[in-house]
């Protein structure tokens, strides 16, 4: 199909209806596509209902039974069925519940995606949902709540949800809980399971569903398949639930007020929100995001350019994210979100002023200004490349629900049309006399004696002074600083594709290898499109010297990239991506985008690296905003309990804890400016450039790089990896108390260490963590109902591999000695699993590992990941996944056998880090009926199995200072 404007997709499309289900097939064009193509195949439901139809007695109905329908159908009983046949055949599978659409997706290796498509299509043609299953996903459900609670994004969500008026369905508690799915209803006699069976029924209809399919099948085969399939989805031929009429839900006395919010994290942010008219409609114009585009510039003459000179701000966002929450068929909301300073946050008044002045000064519309937006984006779309499938239909079928059927693939991407009318009608509610001000900041404690219920968010509403309401809205000068950004330099408009002056390689080749560094180029013969992805690892020796020395260079990549934000944004609008990464021994530069204008990119971040400085005020403002972000990191179990098994792990790594006290000790300007030179006085610098460029042009380039540096080569080598510590054959437990006293959430890993990395054990353990995911799941998540999140993983710490298993629980329901223990339960079950495995099932397992190995790369981005990986850590295996391959198609299901439980044996070096609030205390739930589970009965037997230097050790230096370190080089075997 050819769309509107002349750009031709790379699908071939055909539509079906099936008894009042709309369903889109897409077939991969190879003789036309630019890419090649994976084997996954994949597709993707939406249903038009969502928590708006949650019934008022029973909040969160609609998310629940999108976890329900998983468990089970009447053709394919087994509970956990669907997902143990996706991952025999390396798929996955997901879904997500909206407002006003619920929305189901899988991928699957094609050659079972006909039986997959059946199985999956039961659960909207007859889910089994047993009332037995009901109260264990109700605590899936709960945890997941749980997990969500410390979350900013979503309490600010849920206190601007109760702002609307009475009865509009905002105010609801979409997430549901256990309070609200089995609690509340038992104590009202509510059956909640069959009020689950009604909805279903009354709202999982043919007539409201949209399907999207893709695979390399023919379009005739695909439709074969969807009319058979689907065509036993049940039509209850009811109206859909419609909102439509519930408009101006926030015309209220409740909005246009200041309300102080107590965040979680450290935090000081101003959001600005307006609620404006339904603009789904106006897609072709898309207006929002053209006034998103005038707030959000970061370029001269722009907003945050005018409140960063004045230390104030940090970053803004403005827009509308397109969520439900944000966009729906009563309201879109426009907001404006500013992560304020110090400074910013005593002046957050006069930071709404300077944003009032620039909404007035931006009500003239600018065709020119239209044209560039529309232009880039018309670029990108014409030469993007191809997601994953699976994402894909999944943004396919909800785009079926929101656009007619010429703009499905268009529609959510591209600006067709410029209407001078539209846009000043979402613009002209911006006012400030309409404008709603939240504003978080730790200061905010103790003045919010407010409570929101469902997250417990703290806070207090305020009228907005009298005094700054006639400020914004009167008469005032406009501000010569403040203007439209001119005409955009970085805009490409070369697309050809560059002649080769090399032979052809399959892999990246060493073009350049000298004292200074090496740099690797491959030309792309395979993506052929007008673009190109340019890394490089800049290494140095002072970096891991000293905590202080980690802080100045997170302040040196933090200045250096608030310096190139105003020159670099009309870059990165024009589609050029750049990155700057304070690496763990160097700094990383990655920049990919169309190939014309990326050199110009190169050398605009090269001369702000040579010429780097820092103004003191700056400095202050990015030292205040470290600390909060270092003691943001550590108030997540999950990223406190990585950072403390890294630590005993690698030696010598600096923990986040040290880094924190490091920058509260206080660091000078000066000192940061000595941490510069001397980090570019001695460098080591890797190189890969792919893409679109000749090996000539990528030379030219890198040489003006060396010149403008002018850096000298290293005086010793400085390792890219970390020493490991080998664990002793013992048993090793890290108990960490949780630092946000609020947060309920625990986390428990426990971690089996191998070895150094051959590429061979890596290929096993790869396939040993394969088999061990969706028992890993139905054990530990459906049946224990231990979390929400629960996973093993594949662990390559600095090149010495073992795997784990990790359990996000909840203390108030279960202490991190009851998880471990059930944990060691589920491996000993697995361990016999494992043995009893039949030949047939193994290699099935082995050929769906070999098949995801084999997929082609969707698009240049995934091909250079793995190639920057082996530049990156000094491997150069290039050819890593055959080698991979051929090792899988040699192993044994005795040779699986023996490396599980060679590693699970009283040999075994196990290392387990809890984090949790509840160190040594005993949960109030679950003590009487778990009995000899419980933590009265578990924490003595794991405590006295612990040697006694390891009982009293509690710093992890003394203890990590007494075991032999792993060194680790390179692994072909």
């Amino acid at each position: 199909r050819e769309a509107k404007n002349g750009i031709r997709p790379s699908l071939l499309l055909t539509s079906v209806a099936l008894v009042g289900c709309r369903a889109i097939l897409l077939r991969i064009q190879v003789e036309n596509m630019r890419v090649c193509v994976c084997f996954q195949a994949a597709a993707a439901l939406c249903i038009s209902v969502g928590s708006f139809s949650d019934p008022d007695d029973l909040p969160g109905l609609a998310h629940f039974l999108e976890h329900m329908v998983f468990m089970g159908s009447e053709k394919y009983p087994a509970e956990n069925g669907f997902d143990a046949f996706l991952k025999k055949h390396g798929g996955s599978d997901n879904a997500s519940t909206d407002c006003e659409r619920t929305i189901f997706q899988f991928d699957v290796q094609r050659k079972y995606f006909r039986e997959a498509l059946d199985r999956w299509a039961q659960f909207f043609i007859c889910p089994l949902m047993i009332e037995d299953a009901i109260d264990r996903e109700v605590e899936a459900v709960d945890s997941e709540y749980q997990l969500a609670r410390p979350s900013d994004s979503h309490r600010k969500e849920m206190l601007f949800g109760s702002l609307a008026k009475p009865g509009h369905p905002m105010g609801k508690f979409c997430w549901g809980n256990a309070q609200t799915l089995k609690h509340e209803p038992r104590e009202k006699q509510i059956n909640t399971y069959q009020r689950l069976r009604d909805f279903w029924k009354r709202y999982y209809s043919a007539h409201y569903m949209t399907l999207a399919v893709q695979s390399k099948e023919t379009l005739d085969t695909l439709e074969e398949w969807v009319r058979e399939i689907f065509t036993k989805v049940p039509n209850n031929g009811e109206p859909r639930a419609d909102f439509s009429h519930l408009l101006r839900p926030f015309d209220t006395p409740a909005f246009n007020k200041l309300y102080r919010v107590v965040p979680v994290r450290k935090v000081h942010a101003l959001t600005i929100s307006w609620a404006v008219p339904p603009q789904v409609k106006y897609y072709r114009v898309k207006p929002l995001h053209y006034i998103s585009w005038l707030i959000g510039h970061e370029g001269t003459g722009s907003i945050l350019s005018l409140l960063r000179k004045k230390c104030w701000a940090l970053a803004l966002f403005g827009g509308n994210s397109e969520t439900g929450f944000d966009q729906n068929t009563t309201y879109s909301i426009f907001s404006i979100s500013i992560t304020l300073t110090n400074q910013g946050y005593q002046n957050f008044y006069q930071v709404n002023m300077h944003m009032s002045v620039f909404v007035r000064q931006s009500s003239s519309f600018f065709s020119r200004i239209y044209d560039e937006i529309q232009k880039i984006e018309a670029n990108e779309f014409h030469y993007q490349e191809q997601t994953d499938p699976i994402e894909f239909v999944e943004n396919i079928c909800e785009n079926m629900q929101l656009f007619p059927k010429e703009d499905f693939l268009t529609g959510d991407q591209l600006m067709f049309e410029f209407d001078p009318q539209v846009i000043s009608a979402a613009l002209s509610p911006l006012t400030p006399d309409r404008a709603n001000l939240l504003l978080l900041s730790p200061e905010n404690e103790g003045r919010c004696p407010l409570r929101e219920k469902w997250f417990g968010t703290c806070y207090s509403e305020e009228d907005i002074p009298e005094e700054w309401s006639q400020r914004w809205t009167g008469d005032f000068e406009l501000n010569s600083e403040l203007h439209l950004p001119a005409e955009n330099r970085f805009i490409a408009t070369d697309f050809a594709l560059k002649e080769s002056d090399c032979p052809d390689s399959e892999f990246p080749i060493r073009t350049v290898n000298n004292e200074r560094g090496c740099l690797w180029y491959k030309k792309d013969t395979k993506f052929k499109i007008p673009k190109a992805d340019i890394r490089f690892n800049l290494i140095s020796p002072i970096i891991q010297k000293s905590p202080e020395n980690l802080v100045l260079f997170d302040l040196f990549v933090n200045i250096l990239a608030h310096n190139l934000a105003e020159p670099a944004y009309e870059a990165d609008v024009a589609q050029l991506e750049y990155k700057l990464v304070a690496g763990e021994h160097g700094l990383v530069i990655r920049l990919k985008g169309f190939n014309h204008k990326l050199p110009l990119l190169l050398k605009l971040i090269v001369d702000h690296l040579a010429d780097f400085s820092a103004d003191p005020g700056v400095f202050n403002m990015f030292s205040e905003q470290l600390k909060k972000t270092y003691f943001n990191i550590l108030i997540k179990p999950e990223r406190l309990g990585k950072d403390v098994r890294l630590q005993i792990l690698e030696h010598s790594r600096w923990s986040v804890i040290q880094k924190y006290q490091a920058v509260t000790k206080g660091l000078t300007v000066d000192d940061l400016e000595a941490f510069a030179t001397g980090l570019k006085a001695e460098l080591y610098v890797e190189g890969l450039v792919q893409g679109n460029f000749t090996s000539t042009v990528r030379r030219r380039n890198t040489n003006r790089k060396t010149l403008k540096l002018q850096f000298q080569p290293l005086s010793a080598e400085v390792p890219v990896l970390f020493r490991v510590v080998e664990l002793p054959h013992k048993h090793h437990l890290c108990k960490v108390k949780s630092l946000n006293k609020g947060d309920a959430n625990s986390e428990v890993t426990v971690y089996y260490q191998s070895g150094l990395k051959n590429l061979r054990e890596h290929a096993l353990m790869e396939l040993m963590v394969m088999h061990m995911e969706e028992p890993c799941f139905d054990f530990l998540r459906t049946k224990e109902t231990l979390g929400y999140q629960v996973y093993p993983t594949c662990r390559n710490t600095s090149g010495v591999l073992g795997f784990s298993v990790t359990v996000e629980t909840q203390a108030t329901k279960f202490s991190t000695e009851f998880v471990e223990a059930k944990i060691e339960e589920f491996l000993a079950s697995f361990g016999e699993r494992l043995s009893g495995l039949s030949e047939d099932a193994f290699r099935t397992q082995v050929t769906a590992l070999i098949k995801l190995k084999e997929c082609e790369d969707a698009h240049l981005g995934e091909e250079v990941d793995r190639n920057w990986f082996e530049v990156v850590t000094q491997q150069y295996v290039f050819k890593r996944l055959n080698k991979e391959i051929e090792a899988l198609k040699l192993f044994s299901q005795a040779e699986l056998v023996s490396w599980f439980l060679e590693h699970r044996n009283t040999n075994s070096r196990k290392l387990s880090v809890h984090v949790s609030q509840n160190l040594l205390m005993v949960p109030k739930t679950r003590l009487k009926t778990r009995g000899d589970r419980s933590f009265q009965a578990v924490a003595p037997r794991l405590c006295n199995a612990l040697p006694p230097s390891l009982r009293v050790t509690d710093s992890i230096v003394y203890f990590t200072k007494q075991l032999k370190t792993l060194l680790f080089r390179q692994a072909f075997t």
